[in-house]
Formats: structure tokens, C-alpha cells, sequence
């Protein structure tokens, strides 16, 4: 295989010295980047407001206030909004999961008729920007189609829109295409029908990708804020996001900073221990053959 770097370059001493330098600095740029920011959050919570303010930015804190966390998650009343996010995440996930995958399932294995131009209309709608859905989702919830129902201060008015996504159908549908065919047939031939198919068969052999797709829709949940600014009048009601927004005025800035660091914790977490599957399911059908 051809590289940039030939396999005789790197076995010289200069080559190595080279590659090893170029390799660390790269590292480095990459661990700056993504560690720093979380670095200076967490330092710049336990600050006193007066050096957090200060002026040319201290990198270590003067004098250190671990007691800022417990003080933050009583003041900031962070246990009410992560019930309320994590409630809110939950229900998304589930219903992007039922609707998303008999969809995906349905566009590659039953091929119904006119199912790529239905596919090319799904993707068509990621050229949208959100922005432009706002008004006219926000009245479907205001009178729910058919029920005439209010979804406003409820789970639902997150769920409900959040229930197809089109990026998620299509990343679905592409590793259910390389599920062999003959597997299904031999399926069928001993009698299971294509939901028994589907549950028994398809969903055991696509964990990695449900996997993607679950850590997608949890984290789009979790980290939105227009759209549960818009359904979430009520203060008890709020996700975390509109909630540190709406306390940013009357509350210290580092008391502020610990909660925003608090609410990002879950889903770094989530992130750290599902990154394998995360990058297997990524990879997953990239390669045929």
C-alpha cells in the first residue's frame, strides 16, 4: 500500500525521529483543543466571581472552592431539570427508534413502491434549515391534527417531532443493506413473518448501529434549547439547557459555570463509554466484500 511516508523512510533513524516529532505535535494540537475548553470550565467554576472576571484570565485558580458543586446543584435546583431532561431524552430516543427503524427496515428489505423517491424526500428536508420549521411545528403542538390537543409543558411536544429523522433513517437503511438477503429468505422460507424477522433477526445483528443512532437522538435532546425554550413555558417543566439560560442573570457566574459543567457530564460519559460502538457502527457496511 502507498503511503506519504514509505516504509523504507520510516525504518531511518531520521525518518523516525521525523514521523515521531510530526505524530506528538499532532497529538498535542488535538488534545489542546478538546481537553482545554473542559480544563477551563472546571477550573474557572471553582473561581471566586472577582478572579473569574479578572482581566487578563488567571490559567489556576488563586484559591480553589470545591464546595461550589454542592452549592450549584442546590441553588441552581439541578436534580428538578435533569429529571426533566433526562425524561424528555428517554422518550425521544424511544420514539426515533420505533418509527426510525421499521422505516429504514421498510425502504431496504420490503422496497415499496416509489421507496427511493419517498428516501430522496426524507434527505431533501435536511436542506432545511431549522429554523424554518419552528412556526409551523410549534402550531401543529399548539392543536395537535386530528386530537385537537395542546402539547404545550408536555414531553410530547419534543417527542412527537423528533419522532422522524431523516438523517437517522438513512444511516438505518444503508447498514441494513448489507444484511445478506438470503439470510431473510431462509427466514421466511421457515415460516417468520417480516416483524418477527425484524425483531428476531435484524435489530440482534445491527447493534452497532443502533447504538449511533441512539447516542444521535439522546444527545440532540438533551443539548437542544430553542425548540424546549419554545414548548416549556413553565419553569418546573424545563430542560437543563433553558433552565441554566433562563437563572444566567440573577446567579454568580461560577455558580452558573459548575451547572453547565454538571449538565454536560451525562453525556460525556455516554460518549466515553459507547465510543467503540459508536466507531464500529460508523464503519459498519463502509466496506463490502
Amino acid at each position: 500500500m502507498r503511503t506519504l511516508v514509505s516504509p523504507t523512510q520510516l525504518r531511518s533513524g531520521r525518518g523516525k525521529a521525523i514521523y515521531w516529532t510530526v505524530f506528538t505535535v499532532v497529538m498535542l494540537l488535538f488534545l489542546l483543543a478538546f481537553v482545554f475548553p473542559l480544563y477551563w470550565a472546571i477550573t474557572g467554576a471553582m473561581k471566586d466571581p472577582a478572579e473569574l472576571a479578572r482581566t487578563p484570565p488567571t490559567v489556576f485558580p488563586a484559591q480553589w472552592h470545591p464546595e461550589v458543586w454542592g452549592e450549584s446543584w442546590e441553588r441552581l435546583n439541578l436534580l428538578t431539570y435533569f429529571g426533566n431532561t433526562v425524561l424528555v431524552a428517554l422518550g425521544a430516543w424511544l420514539i426515533q427508534l420505533a418509527v426510525d427503524v421499521p422505516a429504514a427496515y421498510a425502504l431496504s428489505k420490503l422496497r415499496p413502491v416509489l421507496g427511493n423517491k419517498i428516501l430522496a424526500l426524507m434527505l431533501a428536508t435536511l436542506m432545511v434549515p431549522a429554523s424554518a420549521l419552528l412556526v409551523p411545528t410549534y402550531v401543529t403542538i399548539t392543536d395537535l391534527p386530528i386530537f385537537g390537543v395542546n402539547l404545550i409543558n408536555s414531553p410530547t411536544a419534543i417527542w412527537f417531532p423528533a419522532a422522524a429523522n431523516a438523517f437517522n433513517i438513512y444511516l438505518l437503511k444503508r447498514f441494513f443493506d448489507q444484511i445478506p438477503g438470503e439470510l431473510l429468505e431462509a427466514a421466511v422460507l421457515d415460516g417468520a413473518g417480516q416483524i418477527r424477522i425484524l425483531w428476531r433477526i435484524v435489530l440482534p445483528i445491527s447493534k452497532p448501529i443502533l447504538a449511533v443512532v441512539s447516542i444521535l437522538a439522546i444527545v440532540a435532546a438533551w443539548k437542544d434549547f430553542i425548540w424546549p425554550l419554545l414548548v416549556f413555558p413553565d419553569p418546573t417543566k424545563q430542560t437543563l439547557s433553558v433552565a441554566l439560560q433562563r437563572m444566567e442573570i440573577d446567579m454568580p457566574l461560577n455558580i452558573l459555570l459548575a451547572g453547565l459543567v454538571l449538565a454536560s457530564i451525562p453525556m460525556v460519559l455516554l460518549f466515553l463509554f459507547f465510543q467503540r460502538h459508536i466507531l464500529a457502527g460508523l464503519t459498519a457496511g463502509s466496506v463490502k466484500g
